[in-house]
């Protein structure tokens, strides 16, 4: 039988660890973790995911701070934002919601996060601790989806994981990290040659490119453990629906372990923001290490 792997149930004991911790805080230390939201603009997506977000900090027991810009907002009025969070001691945390307007570059806004305030692992300097193996904030996505991997097995070393996908938000954080854990890692992509064959050759096999249902039943090799990143929206008789990278029906046949879409990755992303803002909390003011 295949497991599937339940992204609400994993997600849901992440964030009670996680509210357990911010109870330890308060109580010992008097200290309540803070999350600062910076949204721009009216996209509404983004709304419906910083309402989110705000509603999963408050019930971890974090404050929830949440700054809303107009869509005509100056790049460095959002970057003015950006350094007064960074000077403000209670807050521990900061996420610019993406995406920015086209007038806004992303790459100037994220990387003037202080490096330890950013929650979503997306600074430069993140980027580079990550992959020299230095202590850091690691991107959520990649993290929740490791997360899940663990619950299937929890000791990776040895094994083979193929990531497919090479964007800076999943597929290279997300090697970096298996390649953490011991696992022996292929990156593969668009341009990748006989790329179902190379599929073939993974105990783990993550699909992180956008494209839905890219990977066949029969590129999955028997056993795999599969982490679909993927959520695509598609028409399908007369219906829209969410549908990840990876032929779900068909790739469960000879998978071990796989994740839906929805109901996978998608709850651990969150669950792995508020893990960071507890880790950044700690880590700011020398309490030693958390058990998120």
């Amino acid at each position: 039988m295949t497991t599937i792997i339940d992204g609400k149930a994993i997600a849901a004991d992440v964030r009670a660890k996680i509210a357990q911790a911010v109870s330890t805080m308060q109580s010992q230390h008097n200290v309540q973790p803070a999350l600062a939201v910076v949204l721009v603009g009216d996209d509404p997506a983004s709304h419906v995911y910083v309402r989110n977000k705000g509603i999963a900090t408050e019930k971890a027991g974090m404050k929830s701070i949440e700054h809303r810009l107009p869509v005509g907002a100056a790049e460095d009025d959002v970057v003015s934002l950006v350094r007064e969070l960074n000077a403000d001691d209670t807050v521990d945390g900061i996420l610019v919601q993406l995406p920015l307007p086209e007038h806004i570059s992303s790459s100037r806004v994220i990387n003037e996060i202080d490096p330890d305030k950013d929650v979503d692992g997306l600074t430069e300097v993140n980027a580079g601790r990550l992959i020299l193996g230095k202590e850091g904030l690691v991107p959520c996505t990649p993290q929740g989806s490791v997360i899940m991997a663990k619950t299937v097995r929890p000791n990776l070393s040895g094994l083979h994981a193929v990531v497919v996908g090479r964007s800076i938000l999943v597929g290279k954080p997300l090697s970096m990290l298996l390649l953490a854990e011991n696992c022996t890692v292929t990156m593969a992509h668009s341009r990748t040659a006989d790329l179902p064959a190379v599929c073939r050759e993974a105990d783990i096999l993550c699909a992180a490119v956008g494209i839905p249902r890219l990977v066949k039943g029969d590129w999955v090799k028997k056993g795999a453990i599969i982490i679909d990143v993927g959520i695509n929206r598609i028409e399908e008789q007369g219906k829209t629906r969410l549908v990840g990278d990876v032929d779900f029906d068909a790739a469960k046949e000879n998978a071990s372990a796989i994740t839906p879409v929805p109901g996978g990755v998608g709850p651990m992303t969150i669950a792995c923001l508020l893990r960071n803002t507890v880790i950044a909390a700690a880590r700011r003011r020398g309490l030693g290490a958390v058990d998120v």
